[in-house]
């Protein structure tokens, strides 16, 4: 059993193929710079590698060489499309149409792409590449779509509710939505494994952070709460998304700039968090190195995010009555131990003591990070949502 794990952008498409029977890669890639010119990035299982400027006007162009790639030359790992039992895509907006996996058929592409002003820069790339591989896969190959917003169905009403006026989500579909839904499910549930307990027992904060970062309460193995809104754009300050701010003063700099709302949601998303606080960089690694050597706003960047990382794990600690553990996953999460241990750091109100011998030096993998005596266990997860959406493929097919 093969499937092939696609999560398409509105310029790239990255892509797993994943065997199944122990889980393991066989091949991963990415195809970016769709409608401008086109490069195809590529490795196997055992280390052969393809990296190729190409021409892809659309993701049909980016799909075809996917399939070139993988069935013909040097770094094939196939023989045929027709190995693959099936695909799974990731999408980003399912709005409340869409709470579980679901077979792709002509409606399901069609409403994907209607959800595209709820997620703009996303599903309507996401519809591209799924019409794209209806061209090029074999007819017989089912395909599967996962939604990053699926599991934060389960909130309830009081968590995504704005207070706008209630006419705005009848007409408009304007609630929260929350997004790392696939990372937060698979982490939590790697947890509870790793702790040997049932997850329906477990009250867990899961916080993934990367480029961008949310953070989720999980109470039973469900979503009551995450930081990530109507869009991608609310919750933490990230590489260079603003986060939460005041919607006054979104008004307020947009009349300073003179900017069209298009043009500030702009600035909020590309020009802001990180990059905008701290004029260096969005990433973390530049940040860290430059709040190394002093730099004010380079340290004013990272202590906002501790900060509000902090504020996260107490607001949902109150919500869900209690707190059993913390979880860092994602490219921050996963390999910053600073920011683990400034998170940590002067929590011991919540039960919370870092082991900071175990935190020091560990990047990526599944550890407990935590103090013996520390009443609140706090646990590096690495997440691999491509796997997740492979199993939720399978499990569909399968039925």
């Amino acid at each position: 059993m093969i499937i092939l794990v696609v999560n398409a952008g509105s310029s790239s498409l990255k892509y797993q193929l994943i065997d199944m029977k122990d889980e393991s890669v066989i091949a991963k890639g990415n195809c970016d710079r769709i409608g401008i010119d086109g490069h195809i990035s590529h490795k196997t299982f055992d280390g052969r590698t393809l990296n190729e400027d190409c021409d892809f006007p659309t993701h049909t162009e980016a799909f075809m060489k996917l399939v070139d790639v993988l069935t013909k030359g040097d770094a094939s790992v196939i023989k045929s499309m027709d190995e693959i039992s099936a695909v799974g895509h990731r999408i980003v907006q399912g709005a409340e149409i869409f709470d579980k996996p679901v077979l792709v058929t002509d409606e399901v592409i069609q409403q994907i792409d209607d959800l595209k002003e709820l997620a703009p820069v996303h599903n309507h790339a996401h519809a591209l590449a799924l019409w794209a591989c209806k061209k090029v896969m074999p007819a017989n190959v089912p395909q599967v779509v996962v939604f990053d917003t699926a599991f934060h169905q389960t909130m309830p009403e009081k968590a995504y509710m704005f207070g706008l006026p209630y006419e705005d989500y009848e007409n408009y579909s304007v609630r929260k939505y929350g997004f790392h839904g696939t990372s937060h499910r698979f982490v939590s549930n790697a947890l509870a494994q790793a702790l040997g307990k049932d997850i329906r027992d477990l009250k867990i904060v899961s916080c993934h952070l990367g480029n961008g970062s949310s953070i989720t309460a999980v109470q039973g193995g469900k979503s009551i709460d995450t930081s990530m809104g109507f869009t991608p754009l609310d919750g933490l300050l990230m590489g260079t998304r603003t986060g939460c701010v005041d919607p006054s003063a979104v008004t307020f700099v947009a009349e300073k700039h003179h900017f069209t709302p298009s043009q500030m949601s702009e600035y909020m998303n590309k020009k802001s968090g990180f990059l905008g606080v701290s004029g260096i960089s969005s990433d973390n690694r530049d940040i860290t190195a430059a709040a190394e050597k002093g730099d004010k706003r380079a340290l004013l960047a990272k202590d906002i995010l501790v900060y509000e990382i902090k504020k996260y794990i107490g607001s949902y600690a109150a919500a869900m009555n209690g707190l059993d553990a913390v979880l860092f996953t994602g490219g921050i999460g996963e390999n910053s131990d600073d920011v683990r241990a400034e998170v940590c750091r002067n929590m011991d109100f919540f039960g919370i003591k870092l082991d900071e011998e175990a935190n020091n030096g560990c990047r990526g993998q599944l550890k407990r990070i935590s103090a013996p005596d520390s009443r609140v266990e706090v646990w590096i997860v690495p997440t691999n949502e491509e796997l997740l959406i492979a199993r939720d493929t399978l499990s569909l097919i399968s039925k």
